[in-house]
């Protein structure tokens, strides 16, 4: 089995910073891209960067220059750099990854138990 735990979301000022940090942990042969996604009340999961294994990454338009995605494979953690936060990035993020548990098995998509971060003076 495997579980993803995010930390690190709380309240922050408008224009502040946070990191929230995903670690993976289970059995785990290899993990491949990983991404964080929001859902803010009332509205749809969106997609907020994702990071290949390679390092590669994507953001959505909202957060470019502002959000850096990094990981650690050695440490099976993703993080989620967030500068210059704005009131609309309060949501619920939550930390997703594509993983094979095992040499021989398949690839699963996990996703962990969402840490809240709000923006608000």
């Amino acid at each position: 089995q495997v579980q993803l735990v995010e930390s690190g979301g709380g309240l922050v000022q408008p224009g502040g910073s946070l990191r929230v940090s995903c670690a993976a942990s289970g059995s785990i042969y290899r993990i491949y891209t990983m991404g964080w996604y929001r859902q803010a009340p009332g509205k749809q999961r969106e997609l907020v960067a994702g990071i290949t294994s390679d390092g590669i990454t994507n953001y959505a338009d909202s957060v470019k220059g502002r959000f850096i995605i990094s990981r650690d494979n050695a440490k099976n953690t993703v993080y989620l750099q967030m500068n210059s936060l704005k009131s609309e990035d309060t949501a619920v993020y939550y930390c997703n990854g594509f993983v094979r548990a095992t040499a021989w098995g398949g690839i699963k998509d996990y996703w962990g138990q969402g840490t809240q971060v709000t923006v608000s003076s």
